[in-house]
């Protein structure tokens, strides 16, 4: 491992994986970023958790300053690379993650395959519960995924002209400044280096399809239920929309043991890069109630 501009590079299968690191001592956080962001969306929340924990970001493969393999950047692949560095980093004890978006999908998807030996607990915040239908998601957000699905479309929307930065981000989170923007953007200055951002529209778990990713959102959701040993915290937001809509919430408190859930504020569906110090108050109370 190699320790650059507060980054820590290690080598992963083919490639590397960067990640940057908060706190010394405690349980190991692991922060899983989503799309199209990196690391850099924990900017506010690590020092909140930093007091209680040892935490660690990483840069998914692909995004942020990891490693861009000739990869096809689906769901699987993604879990294959983190559970490489995570074998590499912190290959033994037990873990507590907190994920975002796809980070939080991947996140129980590696606590599914290593269960609560390894795992410690698990804070989520608008991220994948379970596979999602059509009938429950925004017209603007249904449109948007239909769109970045159609072969040529979404090329043209995600790869040339990087509407999720330019346009997700920028809508989605309103005041978000031109110098946090230009962090995201320096990470994925071309087409090519934008093919992550697309796969991951392609990924999403929609009306069972693609069937793959489907399963494995199945399979966690039952894991979720099933163990009851393992802590769980899902932060919501106001409004409740989205990945974190009030049925899916609702859902969850039915379906998923040892959940505690807490508001963290206004927001939307980034919302560590509105709310993240809430987010990490709200994490550094659970890990000492659950301690």
């Amino acid at each position: 491992m190699e320790q650059h501009n507060a980054l820590t590079t290690t080598t992963v299968l083919d490639s590397w994986m960067t990640h940057r690191s908060a706190g010394a001592s405690g349980p190991t956080v692991v922060f899983l970023h989503g799309n199209p962001t990196s690391s850099h969306l924990w900017r506010t929340t690590l020092p909140q958790v930093a007091r209680e924990a040892r935490c660690l970001a990483p840069d998914l493969i692909g995004m942020g300053d990891s490693g861009k393999p000739d990869s096809a950047y689906r769901f699987a692949d993604h879990a294959r690379y983190l559970a490489a560095w995570l074998d590499t980093v912190v290959p033994d004890g037990p873990l507590v993650f907190v994920g975002h978006d796809w980070g939080g999908a991947l996140a129980q998807d590696w606590a599914t395959r290593h269960g609560a030996n390894r795992v410690r607990g698990i804070a989520l915040v608008e991220t994948f519960l379970r596979p999602v239908d059509s009938a429950e998601m925004t017209p603007v957000a249904l449109d948007f995924f239909r769109a970045a699905r159609t072969p040529g479309v979404g090329e043209d929307m995600i790869l040339d002209q990087n509407l999720f930065i330019e346009g997700n981000l920028r809508r989605l989170v309103p005041d978000i400044t031109e110098a946090d923007l230009d962090i995201y953007r320096a990470t994925c200055p071309d087409p090519d280096s934008r093919r992550p951002m697309l796969q991951w529209a392609r990924e999403f778990p929609l009306d069972g399809e693609p069937a793959d990713v489907t399963e494995r959102v199945t399979a966690y959701g039952r894991w979720m239920r099933d163990s009851a040993d393992v802590p769980k915290l899902l932060m919501t937001v106001t409004p409740e929309v989205g990945l974190g809509s009030t049925a899916a919430i609702a859902w969850a408190r039915d379906n998923a043991a040892n959940l505690r859930t807490e508001d963290v504020g206004e927001a939307g569906h980034h919302a560590p890069e509105q709310v993240g110090p809430r987010i990490g108050a709200a994490v550094a109370r659970w890990l000492k109630e659950t301690a």
